[in-house]
């Protein structure tokens, strides 16, 4: 596949560097969220849609030397990222380039998943679900993070370009084949699959310009937002006028930026 359409923001270096950044802003979730659900040495843990590998490698190091991670990714590039960090840890992760619905798993395999931010942008995260089930040993974990409200990415004080160049990309999802708004379908998709729900908390983050959440928020808008000129959401001018305004937030005393509200959802085979 073309590798400029395996992600939405594109898998070049700049994009390396900010999800590098939303890592950082979400690792102590992630890892809250394995804790919960047990996820621990000599198991064999599944990471759907692992990018360029962040989580990967934390989870390599919590399963150990007789453990293993399974990245999949349909990122030639990230996969490709992924092995080098395997070669230069010495870890036990196996890395594969894959579309999630032409990955095989074996049944009964696995032992957990931890999937964030992969199933808001395909259209049958069910079936997908459902693949992995399989795989999954009985009492086997499933470990998701998605966004349940991304309308609620808001700032404070409201600056109209910028709340505009929010809307259209929240349109631009919108209008695409697949709801990135899942995490809130995901407690009965999962259940309908045969999944015990053992898990549900909701995740969000306010941004202030002097601590970290704030660059999570503001370098996707800099990636994002040029790309929805071609698609005629915004305006070369639009997108000027928005990223003026972040910066003239960031100089405003009290500012805020509310993101989006996360979910995550933990599941067990039955």
């Amino acid at each position: 596949m073309a590798e400029n359409k395996a992600y939405i923001l594109g898998t070049d270096r700049e994009e390396l560097f900010r999800l590098g950044v939303q890592h950082q802003v979400w690792a102590e979730e992630a890892q809250q969220g394995w804790k919960s659900a047990n996820f621990k040495a000599g198991q064999t843990i599944l990471d759907l849609g692992c990018g360029p590998g962040y989580c990967t490698k934390e989870l390599a190091f919590l399963v150990g030397q007789k453990g293993e991670v399974i990245g999949i990714d349909k990122s030639e590039a990230y996969i490709e990222f992924l092995k080098q960090v395997r070669q230069n840890y010495s870890l036990n992760i196996r890395a594969i380039h894959s579309d999630f619905d032409q990955m095989a798993l074996e049944p009964e395999s696995l032992d957990g998943m931890y999937c964030r931010w992969a199933l808001a942008w395909i259209p049958n995260p069910e079936e997908i679900l459902a693949k992995v089930h399989k795989a999954l040993k009985p009492g086997g974990r499933m470990v998701i993070q998605e966004y349940y409200d991304w309308s609620t990415l808001q700032t404070e004080p409201r600056k109209e370009s910028l709340a505009k160049a929010i809307a259209m990309a929240l349109k631009s999802f919108k209008d695409s084949d697949s709801e990135v708004d899942i995490g809130r379908h995901l407690p009965k998709m999962l259940h309908d699959i045969g999944m015990k729900i053992v898990g549900f908390r909701p995740m969000s983050k306010i941004g202030t310009p002097d601590n970290g959440v704030w660059q999570w928020p503001k370098t996707f808008f800099e990636s994002y937002f040029p790309r929805l000129v071609p698609q005629n959401y915004l305006t070369d001018d639009e997108v000027r006028k928005a990223l003026s305004e972040m910066g003239e937030l960031k100089k405003i005393p009290g500012a805020s930026i509310c993101t989006c509200l996360m979910s995550e959802v933990i599941a067990e085979k039955v």
